[in-house]
C-alpha cells in the first residue's frame, strides 16, 4: 500500500532522564538513525535537557521539541516556556494537550487550540494531542469526545492545520501496556482525518499514541491513515525505539 505523507516517530520522554542516560540515549539514536529510512524522528524532551538535545542533534537526521509550551509570548507567567524561548533552543516540535496535560492541569480544548496557534506564530509545529477515555469508549462515545476536541482546533482553519500534526492517544492504551487493535486505531484515525478533509487540510498527519512498541508498530503502521506514532515509555530505549521508526521506513 503506498503512503504518500511521510510518517514521523516521536518520542515522549515524558518526566524522565538524566544528563548521563540522555547523553547514552541521543548518541544510540543519532548511531542508528538511517535505519528510519525515510521516516522522520524526533524526540520531546523534559525542558531542562533542551540545551543537551539541541547540542547532541544538531546536524543529524533527529530532530527534538518540548512536551509542553505556553499560549503566552512573555510576561509574569512563573513557570510558563514560551514559545519564541523553544525556537530559541532550535525546537521544531511542542506537543500540545497532551491527556496528562489535560486530566492533570486541567487543559480545556480550547486551551490546547490556543497553545497550537501560539506555537505555530512562533515558527513551531503543534502536535495536538486528542483520545478518549475507557469510559467514553464503553459508553460509545469516541467520537463525540474527539470531535469536541478537535473543533477548536478545526476553528483555526486550513492553513494552521496543514502546518501540525494530531496525535490520537487512546488514555486507556496510555503505559497501561493495552494498545488498540489496528483496526480501532484506524477507525479513529478515518473519522479523524474526515474533520481535517472538511476543514480542507485533509493531508495533515495523524500520529497514534498509547503503548506503541516495535512488536505492534508495522501491524499499525499498514493503516491507511495512521502517518506514524507519538511513543511513550519505548522511546527511552533507543534500539526499540529505531525498530519502532524502522518499520515506520
Amino acid at each position: 500500500m503506498s503512503h504518500t505523507r511521510t510518517r514521523l516517530v516521536m518520542g515522549n520522554w515524558k518526566m524522565h532522564g538524566s544528563l548521563a542516560a540522555n547523553a547514552a540515549l541521543l548518541d544510540g539514536l543519532v548511531a542508528g538513525a538511517a535505519r528510519a529510512g525515510g521516516a522522520q524522528m524526533a524526540v520531546c524532551v523534559p525542558f531542562p535537557y533542551l540545551a543537551q538535545a539541541r547540542d547532541a542533534l544538531a546536524d543529524t537526521p533527529v530532530s527534538w521539541g518540548a512536551q509542553d509550551v505556553s499560549v503566552h509570548t512573555h510576561g509574569a507567567y512563573t513557570g510558563e516556556v514560551a514559545p519564541a524561548m523553544l525556537a530559541d533552543f532550535g525546537c521544531a516540535w511542542a506537543l500540545c494537550g497532551h491527556s496528562e496535560r489535560r486530566a492533570m492541569h486541567g487543559e480545556s480544548s480550547a486551551l490546547v487550540a490556543a497553545k497550537a496557534a501560539s506555537a505555530l506564530a512562533a515558527g513551531l509545529t503543534p502536535v495536538v494531542c486528542v483520545g478518549e477515555t475507557l469510559a467514553d469508549r464503553d459508553a460509545g462515545q469516541v467520537e463525540c469526545v474527539i470531535g469536541d476536541q478537535l473543533d477548536p482546533v478545526l476553528a483555526l482553519g486550513a492553513e494552521a492545520l496543514a502546518r501540525m500534526v494530531i496525535a490520537y492517544e487512546p488514555v486507556w492504551a496510555i503505559g497501561t501496556g493495552r494498545t488498540a487493535t489496528p483496526e480501532q486505531a484506524q477507525a479513529v484515525h478515518a473519522f479523524i482525518r474526515a474533520s481535517l478533509a472538511r476543514h480542507g487540510a485533509g493531508q495533515t498527519r495523524i500520529l497514534y499514541g498509547g503503548s506503541v512498541k516495535a512488536a505492534n508498530a508495522a501491524s499499525l503502521f499498514a493503516q491507511p491513515d495512521i502517518d506514524g506514532a507519538l511513543v511513550g515509555g519505548a522511546s527511552l530505549v533507543a534500539d526499540e525505539f529505531l525498530d519502532i521508526a524502522a518499520a515506520a521506513a
